[in-house]
C-alpha cells in the first residue's frame, strides 16, 4: 500500500480537514515515532470521523482494514486511512476506557464512534487535534447520522466524562495488559512466552507505522546509482539488505524514478531475504525449474527472475484475482513471459503438476500476518487465539504436498511473515522428524523486528526496520 506524505498540524480552529499530527512520540519510550501519511481536506471533521468509525466499526466485525479502506470514498480515503490507523493501534486503550466509563457496550456503530475518539484523544502526544476538538466532533458526528443519532447525548456524557477525568481513567487502565500493549491479551501472553527477552521490543515496535522500503533492480541501477536519483528529488533514504533502501518518508510510487519501468519494487527488507537465500551457491549447468506457490502479489517472483532470468518459474496461488496482480506486476517489471501463472491450490499437485520435478520450491505459506501488524495494523485485531494453530495445518499440508515435487539435491524454502513459533521454528523441526530426507542449509530462523537477524545469505547492510519473517531453507537428499 503507497503512502502519502504527511500534512502538517492544522491549529485548533481548522477542523474542516482530518490530518495526522505533524510530530508525535511513542507513548512508553518517549521516541519519536515515525509518522502516518495523510493530506488535509475540505472534509469537516465530523464527516471523517464517522467515516473512520464505519471502518473501525466493520474491522470489529472481522472484516480486513484493507478492503473497507477501497470502498472509501476517494475524497475521504487519506484522511480516514490516516485515521483509522492511529485507532488500530490505539483501540486496546479504546476499549478498556470505554468499559470504565460504560460498563454495558452501545449499539456496534455507537461503539466504535466512541471507541474512535477515544483512540484518537486518550494522549495528547500523538493526538492528531487537541482533545476537546475530537470530542466535540466526534459528538457532532453522533449526531448528524442515523446510526448514531439516538446515541448522541450517551456519546455526549461519556466523552465529557472523559475530559474532566482522562487523567485518573488512563491511570486506571494502565494495568490492563490489552490497554497498555494494545494487542488483544492472548496476544500479549503468546509473545511474552515465546520471546521472554525481545516480547517488550517486539510490542513496541507494532506500534510504530512501518517505513517504506524498496527493491532497487540492479539489471538497471546499482543501489547507490538509485540513491542518488532519489536524493537529487530531496528523498532521503538508506541501504538495507543486499539491494534494498529505506526511505526516510513514505511517498506515492508515481513519484519513484523508473517504477512504472520495473527500475525499483516496494518490498520491506525481510521478505527481499528469500530470493538470494533460495539461490545462493546456485550450480547453473541448466536453467532451474522453480516454483513459487502461494505467490502473489509476486514480488517475491519478480525478485526471483532478477536474480536468475534464466529460471523456469511457475507462480501459483489460489485465489484468480490474486494471479491478477501477479500477472500486472511481472508486466512491469518486464518479466512476464518468462514466468508461468496459474490459479491453483497448491496443497493439490494433481490438478496443476505436469509431473516434472522442481529444482527448488519457494513456500511462502499463509500465516497469521503476525510479523506485519505495523503495515497492517488491524491483523492484531482481527486474529483469534485459535487462528495460529488452524494455519499451521495448511502450512503443514502445504510442505507435505510440496516435497515430493523437489528433486534430488533441491531446494524448498520455507517462510512465513509470522513471529508465532508454531507457524516458523516449531513447523520445520517437526517436518524434519516426519522427512529423513530432509536436512536443514543455514538459515535465518525468526526475524524479529527491532533486532539486527544473523544467518543471513549475503554479505550485505542490516535489513533496517524490518518485518517479523521465518525462514528455513531445506535440502533434499540426492540419495
Amino acid at each position: 500500500m503507497s503512502h502519502k506524505p504527511p500534512a502538517p498540524k492544522p491549529p485548533a480552529q481548522r477542523v474542516q480537514g482530518a490530518a495526522l499530527p505533524a510530530a508525535r512520540r511513542h507513548p512508553r519510550t518517549g521516541k519519536p515515532a515515525a509518522r502516518d501519511h495523510s493530506v488535509a481536506t475540505s472534509v469537516p471533521l465530523s464527516r471523517q470521523l464517522q467515516a473512520t468509525a464505519a471502518v473501525v466499526q466493520a474491522v470489529r466485525a472481522g472484516r480486513s482494514l484493507t478492503t473497507e479502506l477501497a470502498c472509501v470514498s476517494p475524497e475521504l480515503r487519506p484522511g480516514v486511512q490516516a485515521l483509522t490507523f492511529q485507532v488500530m493501534r490505539q483501540l486496546g486503550r479504546a476499549m478498556a476506557l470505554r468499559e470504565r466509563l460504560a460498563s454495558k457496550a452501545p449499539p456496534a456503530a455507537a461503539d466504535a464512534l466512541l471507541c474512535t475518539a477515544l483512540a484518537l484523544s486518550w494522549q495528547d502526544e500523538g493526538a492528531p487535534y487537541p482533545a476537546h476538538t475530537l470530542v466535540n466532533q466526534a459528538v457532532e458526528a453522533a449526531r448528524q447520522q442515523r446510526q448514531t443519532a439516538a446515541q448522541s447525548g450517551f456519546i455526549n456524557a461519556c466523552l465529557r466524562r472523559f475530559l474532566r477525568e482522562r487523567e485518573g481513567l488512563v491511570a486506571e487502565t494502565d494495568s490492563d495488559l490489552q490497554a497498555r500493549w494494545n494487542h488483544p491479551r492472548w496476544w500479549v501472553a503468546r509473545v511474552q512466552e515465546e520471546y521472554p527477552k525481545d516480547w517488550q521490543q517486539l510490542l513496541d515496535m507494532a506500534q510504530q507505522p512501518a517505513p517504506m522500503s524498496l527493491r532497487v533492480d540492479n539489471r538497471h541501477h546499482t543501489v547507490a546509482a538509485y540513491q542518488a536519483q532519489l536524493l537529487a528529488l530531496g528523498l532521503g533514504a538508506k541501504a538495507v539488505g543486499a539491494c534494498g533502501l529505506q526511505l526516510e518518508r513514505a511517498v506515492p510510487v508515481h513519484q519513484l524514478p523508473g517504477f512504472d519501468l520495473g527500475h525499483v519494487s516496494v518490498q520491506d527488507a525481510a521478505a527481499q531475504v528469500a530470493a538470494p537465500l533460495l539461490l545462493q551457491g546456485l550450480e547453473v549447468d541448466r536453467p532451474w525449474r522453480i516454483l513459487d506457490a502461494c505467490a502473489a502479489p509476486g514480488g517475491k517472483t519478480g525478485h526471483l527472475l532478477a536474480c536468475y532470468p534464466q529460471a523456469q518459474i511457475l507462480a501459483l496461488d489460489v485465489d484468480a484475482a490474486r494471479c491478477q496482480r501477479i500477472e500486472d506486476n511481472l508486466k512491469r517489471l518486464g518479466a512476464q513471459a518468462r514466468a508461468q501463472v496459474r490459479a491453483a491450490d497448491a496443497a493439490q499437485p494433481a490438478q496443476w503438476w505436469d509431473g516434472v520435478a522442481f529444482d527448488a520450491i519457494l513456500l511462502d505459506a499463509p500465516c497469521t500476518a503476525s510479523g506485519i501488524v505495523r503495515r497492517h495494523p488491524d491483523v492484531r485485531w482481527l486474529r483469534r487465539p485459535g487462528d495460529s494453530a488452524q494455519l499451521a495445518q495448511t502450512q503443514a499440508k502445504l510442505l507435505k504436498a510440496l516435497w515430493p515435487l523437489l528433486a534430488p539435491g533441491g531446494r524448498l524454502l520455507y517462510c512465513t511473515c509470522s513471529v508465532f513459533r508454531s507457524e516458523g521454528e516449531d513447523m520445520v523441526q517437526a517436518f524434519l522428524q516426519r522427512n529423513t530426507d530432509a536436512r536443514m542449509l543455514p538459515s535465518p530462523g525468526h526475524l524479529i523486528p527491532g533486532k539486527i537477524p544473523t544467518g543471513l545469505p549475503l554479505k550485505h547492510n542490516a535489513l533496517g526496520e524490518h518485518d517479523g519473517f521465518y525462514y528455513a531453507l531445506l535440502e533434499k537428499d540426492r540419495d
